[in-house]
């Protein structure tokens, strides 16, 4: 099983796999919203073997949720109508800025770093998930 992983944004949908042995995030692939991204998802999930599907829900800093995280959690519904597998929202607080300013260190162009960014915010949001699905196990076993 692998765990996936999407930073939802307005135009595009940035995607993170596990490794099936859930320590690793790896970015995927960054799909435009263009009315398939949905097909695209459930077709991959099929393929890839994912059991669980993480979507970014973007708190704001107060912690509060406007309108861009409503956004999210109607495609969060999408996918849930059309997947098996549970589709969890998880807080990404920052991921976007964090996967600019890691972009920005590694020397990538601007027009990279617009390719690249929302599939490293994903990955990002992935690990955060594996580490906290880590220390809970870890927690319960004591």
């Amino acid at each position: 099983m692998r765990i996936m992983a999407l930073d939802v944004g307005e135009k595009t949908v940035g995607v993170a796999v596990s490794d099936p042995l859930l320590i690793a995030a790896t970015p995927r692939e960054t799909l435009r919203r263009d009315g398939r991204e949905l097909d695209l998802l459930v077709e991959w999930v099929a393929r890839e073997e994912v059991g669980e599907v993480v979507v970014g829900l973007p708190y704001s800093l107060d912690g509060s949720l406007g309108a861009t995280a409503r956004l999210v959690e109607g495609f969060a519904e999408e996918l849930r109508k059309r997947l098996a597998a549970p589709v969890i929202l998880w807080d990404e607080r920052l991921t976007t800025a964090e996967a600019e300013k890691f972009l920005i260190s590694t020397g990538a162009s601007r027009a990279k770093r617009r390719k690249a960014v929302d599939q490293i915010a994903a990955a990002l949001l992935l690990q955060s998930y594996l580490r906290h699905r880590e220390l809970a196990a870890a927690g319960s076993a004591d």
